[in-house]
């Protein structure tokens, strides 16, 4: 008898083929097939791949949810912002959230749906920020842009606010809360999913799972090299948030990782650092689970399950509470 493994379309999953459930490989699958994994394209025929990915992805709004454009003023240039509302309703928080993309894909529709989605799961208004790219556009200018942004929404509305992002997203949101903890108007907490935060590659799920569908350790330093250049300081807390030597006075942070994901013991480091600086961090590695498993919510039960802790995570910390 031929177990599941030794089955020719899955003989190439190596330890995954049977860790990740069926549901899971439909959507890794269809992910490859949008995106090649190999890819070997200038960064905008990549862009443009990745954006019909993103299209064939999109699961609509959810009733009631509206959203219009705009631009924030910042250092010269227009940063381009999204915002959702639910119609009818006086939103008691508002979410700013950074979509993910390596540094270098990625937009205001990429994540579209998820931001609408979290708006109708929380009530709240949320503010999606299009920071600049790589590698037209080296570090720090995503950080500029996303802390640009924060700070025009904490000039513009009397709302508390949330920063969400996920993997490059939730690396900005992080380095927001550190540069702005000691704002006039700091956020009230932060919700990173999946995020890249600087840790030990040589340690963890880096070496565990250096070779996970959609995302490898390669992939990782391929990311980084394209938005860092050559003349990256390694400390630079504006790059990896790990690297801070300070992290007190961060708000309450929730942070959710992937099983099957190089990046979940950033999760885990970041939290244990804000804990042993006296302040409040929780983080949950979502078993069996792989970077990217947003855009899997709607057809793979565990990922929907994840995507609803994480709203539930952001309506708790937007009306001021704890929710572990």
């Amino acid at each position: 008898m031929v177990s599941d493994a030794e089955k020719p379309e899955t003989a190439n999953r190596g330890k995954y083929a049977t860790l990740l459930e069926p549901a899971l490989w439909t959507y890794v699958d269809r992910v490859n097939a949008w995106y090649p994994p190999e890819m070997d394209l200038p960064v905008d025929q990549q862009r443009a791949l990745y954006d019909t990915m993103c299209r064939a992805f999109h699961r609509g709004y959810p009733a009631g949810v509206e959203a219009s454009d705009g631009t924030v003023a910042a250092g010269g240039h227009a940063i381009p912002v999204r915002r959702y509302h639910l119609a009818g309703k006086a939103p008691q928080a508002m979410v700013v959230y950074y979509h993910g993309g390596g540094f270098v894909l990625g937009g205001l529709d990429s994540h579209d749906d998820i931001c609408a989605e979290i708006c109708a799961g929380t009530g709240f208004a949320v503010l999606s920020a299009d920071y600049r790219l790589a590698p037209e556009h080296l570090h720090p200018a995503a950080f500029d842009d996303a802390l640009a942004v924060f700070e025009w929404a904490a000039a513009t509305t009397a709302l508390p606010i949330v920063l969400c992002g996920e993997s490059a997203g939730g690396n900005l949101a992080a380095a927001v809360a550190h540069a702005a903890r000691r704002h006039a108007r700091p956020a009230i907490g932060q919700v990173l999913i999946y995020p890249e935060l600087g840790s030990d590659e040589s340690a963890g799920s880096y070496v565990e799972h250096a070779e996970a569908p959609l995302l490898t350790l390669s992939d990782i330093e391929f990311y980084r090299q394209v938005r860092s250049g050559k003349a990256q300081a390694p400390d630079d807390p504006t790059f990896s948030p790990l690297r801070d030597t300070d992290f007190s006075g961060l708000p309450p942070t929730v942070v959710i990782s992937a099983q099957c994901d190089p990046l979940s013991s950033d999760g885990e480091a970041y939290r244990d650092r804000i804990l042993a600086a006296g302040g409040r961090s929780w983080w949950h590695e979502e078993p069996r689970l792989v970077h990217s498993f947003l855009r899997a919510r709607k057809t793979v039960p565990r990922a929907g399950e994840a995507f609803t802790r994480i709203v539930a995570a952001i309506a708790t910390l937007g009306k001021g509470e704890w929710p572990y």
